[in-house]
């Protein structure tokens, strides 16, 4: 053992030091394999040492979902509102690339802390500061869900392993099943033609998530935009 690595397990215990390590431990190993045994191996502590922190392993990962939430980008002050919200989400996708294990966990948790309740608060602040009414503020982050957190659900999969997958097809079989598809959902096999053959095009070969992010954030907001403009009410659309 080295005298750094010695001096490290001297450091004293605490909450912050817990929840750092396990976010490290989670970004190497993946949040399937981390566990209350696992993380006290690292700390150089027994598994019991940790409970003086974290109640259980749920507690864990929602100061976990804490901690990383402490690395979004502050709202940039005095900047118009839809470039304070569009640095804000890009920040916090940037941090759930980082973190890859961290989107299932925020989907996932039941308690809201006070970190998370004070970044949706913040996040709130950047429209209602902007001018926005307390109506349209309300329908505004309904309407962002889980972009305000860096992520989405997307509709087509287009993951490494999916792509890994299709290359392992011999090349007939791949003809069959486009043929197959092209005459059972024709709508999508022209968007998956265009989205894999137009070379030229913005999104590439596929299709790029930030590219979508970023169009699927930058349309909402111009929609929000429009709306304030408007003086839109959820009473009577436009207001009078």
């Amino acid at each position: 053992m080295t005298l750094l690595a010695e001096a490290a397990r001297r450091i004293p215990l605490n909450r912050d030091r817990v929840l750092s390590a396990a976010v490290v431990l989670a970004d190497e190993v993946g949040i399937e394999s981390l566990s209350m045994r696992r993380l006290a191996q690292e700390l150089g502590v027994v598994p019991m040492a940790l409970y003086k922190h974290v109640a259980n392993k749920e507690e864990l990962l929602g100061g976990m979902v804490d901690t990383i939430v402490g690395e979004i980008g502050p709202p940039v002050p005095d900047a118009p509102w839809k470039s304070a919200v569009r640095l804000r989400v890009l920040s916090a996708r940037q941090v759930l690339l980082r973190h890859p294990w961290a989107r299932p966990v925020i989907e996932t948790r039941t308690n809201v802390t006070p970190a998370v309740l004070g970044y949706m608060d913040g996040f709130a602040g950047m429209f209602l500061t902007g001018g926005f009414s307390v109506d349209l503020t309300h329908h505004v982050m309904h309407a962002m869900g889980s972009r305000m957190w860096g992520f989405t659900q997307e509709v087509f999969d287009d993951s490494a392993g999916a792509g890994n997958q299709h290359a392992q097809v011999p090349a007939d079989a791949r003809a069959a099943m486009a043929q197959q598809m092209a005459e059972n959902f024709p709508h999508l096999f022209k968007i998956a033609a265009v989205a894999a053959h137009e070379d030229g095009s913005v999104v590439g070969n596929g299709c790029d998530d930030q590219y979508e992010f970023e169009f699927a954030l930058d349309l909402l907001l111009d929609g929000f935009e429009r709306l304030h403009q408007q003086n839109w009410t959820s009473g009577g659309g436009k207001g009078k």
